[in-house]
Formats: C-alpha cells, structure tokens, sequence
C-alpha cells in the first residue's frame, strides 16, 4: 500500500505545485475546521459508499460545507441505494482508514474498482485540501493538478453537481 511519502513523491515525479501543512489526527470535518486551514484553500470531505449489493464503490469528493442527501446521489449515479462502505472495505479498496479518506487513496485500487466523482464546482475552486493518505496532513493543490495526478493513475474523473 502507498504511504504519504509515496503520494509526495509521485506528484513530485509528474512536476505539480502543492502546499504539505502538517497537523495533529483529525477524524472529522468539525476537527478539520478547528486547524484553521480553510484559508488556504477549499478543504473537501470525501465519502466512500458501496450500493446495496456491495458489487459497485463510489468515491465522492465534495466542498467539505456541502451535504449530500444518499437517496438523491444513488439515483444520480444509477446506483439504487447507497450506504457508507464499512472500514474493512475502506481498507481493502483504498488501503485507507476512517478519517483519512482521499482520492490519493486511489493510488492503492490497482483494480480501478471504485468510481471516482467530483462535485463539479470543486473544478473552480482555486486549491482544494485533502489527505495524503493520512489524517495528520493536508495537501493543498489545484483541482488541474488533482486531475492530472489522477490522470496518471489512469483513473477517471466522473463530475457531477451536488
């Protein structure tokens, strides 16, 4: 499984520009926001869901001050209902724990098994926050750089407006 460094490293290898702020575990938005990073950029709170059957995995990336009503979103995605993926999944598919959900996390889906979305008004944002791979930092990059970074991993990015 990648490690933080590893996620450094590869955006290092494909020249994108990002900002590391180290911090203390954070487990929630609300502990997020008492960091006092949002002035950096737009932080994003990323939601890995399975359908009712366990078949399809999702991976939703969203403005951390958005909500997201499952019902609404399962229909969008033709996916029937949708339900929080349980941490044993988190790990298997992501190689993630709870709390530091990320779309760096796609890294370890060597399978392409999960469907990544972005809600699409995150591509306007001018730097968006999110975990490498832990919950003790924050990467700050440009919604270009995410998808290019992404790009090599030959994931595709699903937009959607939430």
């Amino acid at each position: 499984m990648a490690t933080k460094q590893d996620v450094y490293d590869t955006l290092d290898k494909y020249g994108i520009k990002y900002e590391v702020v180290e911090h203390e575990p954070v487990y929630t938005m609300e502990d997020m926001d008492r960091l006092g990073l949002p002035a950096k950029g737009t932080l994003c709170k990323n939601l890995f869901l399975r359908d009712s059957k366990g078949k399809r995995h999702f991976l939703v990336t969203l403005d951390e001050k958005k909500s997201v009503d499952l019902k609404k979103l399962g229909k969008t995605l033709g996916a029937g209902n949708l339900s929080f993926a349980s941490e044993e999944r988190l790990d298997k598919y992501l190689g993630l724990k709870q709390g530091a959900v990320t779309p760096f996390g796609l890294m370890n889906d060597k399978d392409h098994a999960v469907e990544f979305f972005i809600d699409s008004s995150l591509t306007k944002e001018k730097s968006l926050g999110i975990h490498p791979l832990e919950n003790t930092a924050t990467v700050f990059l440009s919604y270009k750089d995410l998808d290019k970074f992404l790009w090599n991993l030959d994931v595709d990015i699903n937009k959607i407006r939430l």
